[in-house]
């Protein structure tokens, strides 16, 4: 199941009471949603908004553990959704040639400004196939996180040129045509972005690629601000004709609020920021291993939809084959709750070690 790449494990014994330590490098070629544990969710109406808007991705019962076919089932749902959300935007914009509403033209242009960010996620997802080489030695994983990047200045971008048209059209009024074309669009931007959202949800689930789960979200938001559009014909159709220019500026304001998320998210992974549930499963499983005291030090972060990370395991005293035994047995139970762990550095210590350090662990704090 895995195989040492960088580090290697040292091939000599020490005898029951002597202090050692040493590295063990493991890979974990799975794919899958993380198991979690030492939090709850909110029910109710709460947690049904909870549900919506902010899936976890630690619970897929049928996860694909294969990091080619995982790949391959993003990158299968980015075409599919990106070809779903252009023939939204096509018909949208097709009414809104007819219709003249800004409204309409603020979510056709964020519609087609979303069906965009599926390239450079798709290309990630590419990157993210090739191995590891001597300048990037932890691969290309990453590249994931740059596509969000991008896909936040595209979004950002689209809410700017909307928020433009809809000021301008607020000050300089147009008469609207074919109204219930308008509602029909709308209600069709939300169907094309439900649509989206359940499947990239679903596939992010499975791949544990919490990138396209938050694409997943983003779509489904979009779908809602499809909806406003609706509440702006049938207020020009109550006889409020700003009320079009007006739901115009609230979808980009709207857009720039939401998208503050996704900067936060994409920012704490460029950082190896790391959800602390994910620390705690860890560090529970090595820790109910047979023959680890305790785990002192463990740390884990993103490379794109694959984590990697080093732990610590402190041992009783014991011969260097008796050790590796115990942290090849912790690899397993690692693997086996947490299979989307890629690369897992093992260095075991004795408690010899630590008490002639006063106490204090012989590593790094």
């Amino acid at each position: 199941m895995s195989t040492p790449t960088h580090g290697s494990t040292p091939h000599h014994d020490h005898e029951v009471g002597h202090p050692h330590d040493h590295d063990h490098e493991h890979h974990h070629d799975h794919e899958h949603g993380h198991p979690h544990g030492g939090h709850s969710h909110p029910t109710g109406v709460k947690g049904f908004l909870y549900g919506l808007f902010v899936p976890h991705t630690h619970d897929a019962a049928d996860s694909i553990d294969d990091a080619l076919e995982a790949s391959t089932h993003g990158v299968r749902a980015l075409k599919i959704s990106l070809f779903i959300l252009l023939g939204t935007t096509v018909l949208q914009l097709l009414i809104f040639l007819a219709s003249g509403s800004v409204a309409l033209l603020a979510d056709t242009i964020h519609n087609f400004s979303d069906a965009l960010t599926a390239v450079p996620l798709w290309i990630a997802f590419i990157l993210g196939r090739r191995g590891a080489s001597r300048r990037y030695t932890y691969g290309f994983g990453r590249a994931e996180d740059l596509a969000g990047l991008f896909i936040v200045a595209v979004v950002a971008l689209s809410a700017v040129i909307a928020a433009a048209e809809s000021i301008s059209r607020f000050f300089h009024p147009q008469t609207l045509h074919n109204l219930w074309w308008v509602v029909a669009a709308g209600v069709i931007g939300f169907a094309g972005n439900e649509i989206v959202a359940i499947y990239r949800i679903r596939v992010g689930q499975r791949i544990g690629s919490a990138a396209l789960v938050a694409d997943g979200v983003h779509a489904r938001l979009d779908g809602f601000t499809s909806l406003a559009v609706v509440l702006g014909a049938l207020g020009v159709m109550a006889g409020i004709p700003l009320a079009d220019p007006i739901i115009g500026i609230l979808i980009s304001a709207a857009i720039m609020v939401l998208l503050w998320g996704t900067i936060r998210s994409i920012g704490r992974r460029l950082m190896d920021g790391i959800e602390p549930d994910l620390v705690d499963k860890a560090r529970q499983v090595l820790e109910e291993t047979h023959g680890v005291v305790s785990v002192p030090t463990i740390q884990l972060r993103w490379v794109g939809h694959r984590l990697h990370g080093a732990a610590t395991l402190q041992l009783a005293d014991m011969r260097v084959s008796e050790a590796e035994a115990i942290a090849h047995e912790a690899e397993q139970n690692l693997a086996h709750a947490m299979p989307n762990v890629d690369d897992m550095v093992f260095r075991t210590v004795t408690t010899t070690a630590v008490a002639s350090t006063n106490g204090q662990p012989p590593w790094p704090a």
